[in-house]
């Protein structure tokens, strides 16, 4: 799987998020993963997670993504933002 699915299956699941990806292995099987998204308010970490992963399906089955490190934002979170 490449960052621009991870990508693309994410925001076409959270509708109006901002992904950033970064495969930090190389290897196409370990990614980082930031999502910002007003759909987290409200929502805990458990939460946010749950629908990175229910976005990316199969994918996150140990064999496609290996690992994946998520971070998971409201847009008042989000620190990088101008």
């Amino acid at each position: 799987m490449t960052e621009h699915e991870i990508q693309t299956r994410i925001e076409a699941s959270i509708e109006g998020c901002r992904v950033a990806v970064r495969d930090y292995t190389g290897g196409g099987d370990h990614f980082e993963v930031r999502v910002v998204s007003n759909a987290f308010e409200g929502r805990s970490l458990v939460e946010r997670h749950k629908m990175v992963y229910a976005a990316l399906g199969a994918a996150v089955d140990g064999h496609t993504i290996h690992a994946l490190a998520l971070k998971t934002l409201t847009p008042a979170q989000d620190t990088t933002a101008n």
